[in-house]
């Protein structure tokens, strides 16, 4: 075996569903990094604060281990994982990221029904009153008891989903069909598959069951045989396909959002907050009715508890059609004034849940580089609530930044400063941990900076002016 063959291997056993092989894989990269026998692209400007992993959907089948280390070969400045419905990989995540030395945060999302936006559409296409929303900056995985029935309900809510997809689709498809215990549950590493998973499920299912795939998937998609042959067998064109005409609105296991199917705002922040995380609301485009009137819709959510805002850039300005990308670039640039005017520092990323997606975004697209400083100040703000929380337990709600820091704006500068100063590692953390907790803020920062042998620029306060692009 070759040391790329080698380094290859090790990397792929970091997606292993044993946890006790990708911790054995990546302590020996780790090894073989600290050896200089891994190339390790420097430092650069970019995050990714989005990523789904395993536990939910992953793409390219990244478990939270591989993530943080393919954050720290590709140089990224952050990364941070948020998986649906799930906080099965946090801890995971946060002691890999300490152990190859990457700042990292982790998080959760969901899609929670919000009653005063039911007969508008948020950021859920075709389902007012439906609402991706998130909870990020977890610092560890582990919830109270008080709240582990909320976490246990939404993995009950998705599986019931999944199951009904399953009972209408199995009809339309037979023979081709799927078992979900037997068939999708296997494809995951905890029991907690996604639609992404049936859709896997189907294409192993047709596989074994029909002589001619193409004929059939063509047959049962509504789409000419010649359109599905050049996909086959598994191809991410296809797997997009088959989830919009047999899952998605309009199709024949598309399930409609009914009470009781998803949690209450309420509900979820309860959860995010018992967990000393952050509430966080979510942007699609700016197309939707509620997100046209983007003051309006992010005024609500802080009064909800919202305090930082989820952007996906690449769907925002990596368009084809010109006028389409035109708009969708102002409405951009729009959200990003208004999250500054509201005091919402910004969780940037790419998701990795759906095929075709970057690894990270492109920070240099000219659509993008006015933007680079607000994302990443918007990673050292999730990152240094992150790492105080789980030095010192001195995270964004707790007493003592209420004291000290009583405005949202004093909370954000600080711990953006706080996560551009302290660099990624268990030596940061250790040496966090003996600090006085009584510190004020400014000493605290002080001492960080003093102790510190390897900082980073501050950044907090020195973003130029967000402008909005002429029409």
């Amino acid at each position: 075996m070759t040391d790329d063959e080698k380094l290859a291997w090790l990397e792929n056993r970091l997606n292993h569903f044993d946890p006790a092989v990708r911790a054995e894989a990546l302590a020996e990269l780790v090894s073989l990094a600290e050896r200089g026998l891994v190339p390790l692209e420097p430092e650069r400007d970019v995050v990714n604060m989005h990523c789904h992993t395993f536990f939910s959907f992953n793409a390219l089948g990244h478990s939270p281990t591989s993530l943080a280390w393919l954050a720290k070969r590709r140089g990224f400045r952050a990364v941070g994982i948020v998986d649906f419905d799930v906080l099965d990989g946090v801890d995971e995540f946060l002691d890999a990221c300490e152990r190859v030395g990457v700042r990292g945060s982790a998080g959760i999302e969901t899609r929670i029904f919000i009653p005063q936006y039911a007969a508008q559409e948020i950021n859920s296409p075709g389902e007012p009153g439906v609402c991706y929303h998130m909870g990020i900056g977890f610092p560890s995985g582990q919830v109270p008891p008080a709240v582990e029935e909320i976490l246990a309900d939404l993995g009950r809510w998705a599986a019931a989903r999944n199951r009904t997809i399953i009972a209408r689709v199995n009809p339309y498809l037979a023979p081709v069909s799927v078992d979900y215990e037997r068939d999708v549950l296997p494809l995951t590493p905890a029991g907690h598959p996604t639609e992404r998973h049936l859709v896997v499920a189907y294409l192993h299912a047709a596989s074994r069951t029909v002589a001619h795939p193409a004929e059939f998937w063509a047959d049962r998609l509504g789409v000419p045989p010649e359109q599905v042959a050049p996909l086959l067998p598994d191809s991410p064109a296809l797997q997009n396909l088959i989830r919009t005409r047999l899952m998605k609105q309009g199709s024949v296991g598309y399930v409609w959002p009914e009470s009781g199917m998803f949690p209450s705002i309420e509900e979820f922040h309860r959860l995010v907050l018992a967990g000393d995380a952050l509430p966080c609301a979510a942007w699609l485009d700016g197309t939707s009715p509620a997100e046209q009137d983007a003051e309006a819709w992010l005024e609500f959510m802080v009064g909800q508890g919202a305090v930082a805002l989820n952007l996906i850039p690449d769907r925002n300005w990596n368009i084809a059609d010109p006028a389409t990308r035109r708009l969708k670039v102002q409405n951009l640039y729009r959200i990003v004034e208004a999250a500054e005017a509201f005091d919402l520092p910004l969780n940037i990323g790419t998701e990795m849940n759906s095929f075709g997606q970057k690894l990270v975004d492109d920070f240099d697209a000219p659509e993008l580089a006015p933007l680079r400083q607000a994302f990443l100040d918007g990673a050292y703000f999730i990152y240094g609530h992150t790492i105080l929380q789980r030095a010192l337990g001195l995270g964004y709600h707790s007493e003592w930044a209420r004291h000290h820091l009583p405005t949202r704006r004093q909370r954000n500068e600080f711990y953006t400063r706080l996560g551009a100063r302290v660099p990624p590692g268990k030596e940061s953390l250790a040496r966090l941990r003996q600090l006085d907790p009584t510190l004020p803020p400014a000493e605290m920062l002080a001492h960080i900076e003093h102790g510190s042998t390897r900082t980073q620029p501050m950044s907090a306060g020195t973003s130029a002016p967000i402008r909005v692009p002429e029409e």
